[in-house]
């Protein structure tokens, strides 16, 4: 990915490693709390924007939104001290508690107060979106999590962020679900071109690889983990796929020439390499 910035491909590969990760802690029965939230938080922070921001932790100390402080801030979430009474007022209304809300709208309703909690110190955007696919997975309204309203929001970024403060302060929910319900079906829409652009995309970088010849079995066996990894480092996939760094590198020469994968760092230890062409459709 020529001219792309590092911590950009990163974060898109933090995004993608923390999508992968709950949604296999949810394929394996375990509940949407505020514990996996945290768990979450921290591998989507685990380097790049954020990482020296406690990973992990729920804020001790005080935030704001624009400003210098929270005196001409936009907005003020609220103290520390109340963080933990707030998430779990949250996390009831998240389990139906004191009745059943019906999936999409309950999905409207908490990204608000997520985003009005806000309850890291940094991350808590990317968080409050992400939520949403997950929840329509642990709710069963989805398969997998292929539902990002990022794009929508960010297309609508003042809309958005006028409705948030609207419902704070004048407890519009109506105009806010109305606006988060148009984003649901433009976005659905969306996600199903995106997964049939990748999925052509990956059947076609197959079949080059496939074209390399019969020894491209474990080429083969990368590219197949590339697309949950879709950048990483010569040890993480020998890690992974349980084969030395030497066959790593020899699978990498083979997809080098096909434009599958690209080295970004620069360095000469340590390198990190890219699927290009997924990553494109992803950061899209």
């Amino acid at each position: 990915m020529p001219g792309v910035p590092l911590n950009d491909v990163r974060e898109v590969s933090n995004y993608v490693a923390a999508v992968n990760y709950a949604s296999d802690r949810i394929a394996k029965g375990d509940p949407l709390t505020l514990r996996l939230i945290r768990d979450i938080h921290a591998v989507l922070l685990a380097q790049g924007r954020g990482e020296d921001k406690q990973p992990g932790e729920f804020r001790r100390s005080q935030n704001w939104i624009g400003g210098s402080r929270p005196g001409n801030a936009a907005f003020v979430p609220p103290p520390p001290t109340e963080v933990m009474g707030c998430l779990d007022a949250w996390e009831k209304f998240l389990h139906d508690i004191p009745e059943r809300t019906p999936t999409l709208i309950k999905a409207a309703l908490l990204h608000v107060q997520f985003e009005t909690i806000h309850p890291f110190l940094d991350g808590n955007g990317r968080i409050g979106r992400l939520l949403i696919p997950l929840l329509l997975v642990y709710e069963k309204a989805l398969e997998q999590p292929l539902l990002y309203l990022s794009l929508y929001f960010k297309t609508h970024r003042a809309t958005y962020y006028d409705l948030l403060q609207t419902v704070r302060q004048n407890g519009d929910w109506e105009g806010w679900v109305a606006f988060f319900l148009e984003g649901v079906a433009e976005t659905a829409e969306q996600a199903t071109r995106t997964a049939q652009a990748i999925f052509r995309q990956t059947a076609e970088d197959r079949q080059r690889i496939e074209g390399t010849g019969r020894s491209a079995g474990t080429a083969l066996r990368l590219h197949h983990w590339m697309q949950r990894k879709p950048v990483f480092t010569i040890m993480e996939a020998s890690r992974s796929l349980q084969v030395t760094p030497q066959t790593v590198i020899n699978s990498l020469k083979r997809l080098e020439p096909l434009h599958l994968v690209q080295e970004v760092s620069g360095r000469q230890r340590g390198q990190v390499f890219v699927y290009g062409s997924l990553m494109k459709l992803l950061g899209e």
